[in-house]
């Protein structure tokens, strides 16, 4: 099976450098142009299932391709992004300046760390990357497609290289996620390979990454 796991557009939060986590953000002008130009790049790839997580700069963009296809978008919630407790809606220099030894430990990527809790309480990265991992294996495991797009986060993607190169989780990311990019893995019935990485030929400039890359560690 082959997997077409994509970031959703741009956000204006994206642009600002503030953490959306759980928090529903809108799409952008420029993130609603990338969902369009991701739906005329993947208009002649066959698709057997849309899924999408149930955050709206996701379904948005997954629905702009289900709209070129004429097909459905299944939702579902586990493909979320990381929540990030207290930290969701600061910018990341006020993450930095408001919880320094936590900020740390987040750069670190330390895997048992849990931020304070905001309206909503933290994952650490252990429980993140185990959530993501177990919610694309579950749909792949439960679709006899033969392709199928999964639109998702920047973490979620994170999570998805990680286990497809054989990464260790709390590794330096030395590798981009662009928003609305196309990215592919094999799914072979019982592990996960990378085919292709961040091919955004049909976008006219990168999209950000969800942490920035003056904060490559996270």
């Amino acid at each position: 099976m082959e997997i077409l796991l994509v970031r959703h557009g741009e956000t204006d939060w994206n642009r600002a450098r503030r953490m959306q986590g759980h928090i529903d953000i809108p799409l952008n002008t420029e993130g609603l142009r990338q969902a369009r130009a991701l739906g005329a790049a993947l208009a002649s790839e066959k698709l057997d299932a849309i899924y999408s997580s149930d955050l709206q700069r996701a379904r948005v963009t997954a629905q702009a391709v289900a709209d070129v296809h004429q097909m459905a978008v299944v939702i579902d919630e586990q493909l979320r992004e990381r929540c990030y407790g207290v930290f969701e809606g600061l910018m990341y220099k006020e993450v930095a300046q408001q919880f320094p030894q936590e900020f740390a430990l987040w750069q670190a990527r330390d895997l048992h760390a849990r931020f304070p809790s905001g309206e909503r309480a933290a994952e650490t990265l252990h429980d993140f990357h185990q959530r993501s991992v177990h919610a694309v294996t579950n749909i792949v495991k439960n679709n006899a497609a033969q392709r199928m797009l999964i639109l998702t986060h920047g973490g979620v993607l994170d999570c998805l290289y990680r286990e497809a190169m054989g990464m260790p989780v709390d590794a330096k990311r030395e590798f981009g996620i662009i928003n609305a990019a196309i990215n592919r893995l094999h799914w072979n019935g019982e592990k996960f390979t990378l085919l292709q990485w961040a091919d955004a030929q049909h976008l006219e400039r990168d999209g950000l990454d969800e942490i920035d890359r003056t904060h490559p560690a996270a």
